[in-house]
C-alpha cells in the first residue's frame, strides 16, 4: 500500500453497519463526519492524525491474521478497523473503549 494514495474505505461489514444504523441522528452525524474527513487524507496523514488516536488492538486479530485497531469516530464512539491495501475496512462501533478489545 502507497501512503500517498487516499484512504479508502470499506463500511459493507454487516455489524458496522448494523452499529452505524442504530446510532442517534446526532451521533450518526459525527461519525459520518470522521467518515468524511477520513476519505479525504492519504495514508500516511491517517496514520497521523491525532484526532483518530490509532490503537493496536493485541488481543485479537482480524481476517488472515491481520492486525485490528481502534480509531476515534466520535467522543463517544470507536471502530474496530483493520488495513488491507488501500482500504480502511470498518468492522464494528464501540461506545465504551473496553468492548473494542474483548
Amino acid at each position: 500500500m502507497g501512503e500517498s494514495h487516499n484512504v479508502l474505505l470499506d463500511l459493507n461489514n454487516p455489524i458496522f453497519q448494523d452499529d452505524l444504523l442504530s446510532l442517534e441522528r446526532d451521533e450518526a452525524g459525527r461519525v459520518l463526519a470522521t467518515l468524511r474527513k477520513i476519505k479525504k487524507l492519504a495514508w500516511a496523514e491517517a496514520y497521523r492524525d491525532t484526532g483518530l488516536h490509532w490503537e493496536l488492538v493485541q488481543s485479537k486479530k482480524g481476517p488472515n491474521g491481520t492486525r485490528l485497531y481502534t480509531v476515534r469516530v466520535s467522543d463517544k464512539f470507536r471502530a474496530l478497523v483493520y488495513s488491507e491495501g488501500q482500504f480502511m475496512r470498518f468492522l464494528s462501533l464501540h461506545p465504551d473503549h473496553d468492548s473494542a478489545y474483548r
